[in-house]
C-alpha cells in the first residue's frame, strides 16, 4: 500500500468510526478476543464497551512506526485520561478485561458468561428508556463535553427543552406510573 493509499484508508476508517460515534442512539461494542489497533479504535467509537474473558485491547501502531489514526489518539485520552492513554499508546501493550474495566476502557466485564449476552441485557435495560430522552441525553453529554461547563449547561437546557416539547412525554409519564419502579 502506498502512503497515499494508506492515508485514504485511514481517512475512511476515521470517517466510519466517527459516523458510529455520531449515531444519535446508544451504541455498545462487545470485545471478546483481540481488538488491536483499529479494533480498539472501533470499540472507542461506541458509547459503551463490554469486555469478555478473552478481551485484549491494544493500540500497537507506535511499534509499527505510525500512530493510531482512526480516532485512538483523541478518543482514548477522553475516555481513560491523558496519562493512561499515553502509556497504552506509547507502549503498545495489551490491556486485558480486568484492567480495561479498572481504567474505564470497558464499562462492563464478564469472566464466566457471554460478553454478547451481557451486552444484550444492557441494551434491553437501555431500551426501556424513552427514545427521545436517550437521543437528548446522548447529545447533551457529547456536545456538552466539547465545551466549558457553562456552555455545557446551556446544551443540557436545550436538550431538556426538546424532551419537554415532545408529544411522547405524556405517554412516557403514563408508562412510568404503570411500571414497576424497581426496574
Amino acid at each position: 500500500m502506498t502512503p497515499e493509499e494508506g492515508g485514504e484508508f485511514v481517512k475512511t476508517l476515521r470517517a466510519t468510526f466517527s459516523a458510529i460515534a455520531d449515531l444519535p442512539v446508544p451504541t455498545i461494542a462487545v470485545v471478546d478476543g483481540y481488538a488491536i489497533g483499529g479494533g480498539t479504535e472501533l470499540a472507542l467509537a461506541a458509547d459503551l464497551r463490554v469486555a469478555g474473558p478473552s478481551a485484549q485491547f491494544s493500540l500497537r501502531e507506535t511499534r509499527l512506526g505510525i500512530i493510531p489514526g482512526a480516532g485512538g489518539t483523541q478518543r482514548l485520552p477522553r475516555l481513560i485520561g491523558r496519562s493512561k492513554a499515553k502509556e497504552m499508546i506509547f507502549t503498545g501493550r495489551f490491556v486485558g478485561p480486568e484492567e480495561a474495566l479498572d481504567v474505564g476502557l470497558a464499562d462492563h466485564m464478564t469472566m464466566s458468561g457471554s460478553a454478547e449476552q451481557l451486552a444484550l441485557e444492557l441494551a434491553a435495560q437501555i431500551a426501556q428508556a424513552a427514545p427521545i430522552a436517550l437521543r437528548s441525553a446522548k447529545a447533551a453529554i457529547n456536545e456538552g463535553l466539547e465545551t466549558d461547563l457553562a456552555n455545557g449547561m446551556n446544551v443540557e437546557e436545550q436538550q431538556y427543552a426538546k424532551v419537554l416539547g415532545s408529544s411522547l412525554l405524556a405517554c412516557c409519564f403514563a408508562n412510568l406510573l404503570c411500571t414497576d419502579i424497581d426496574n
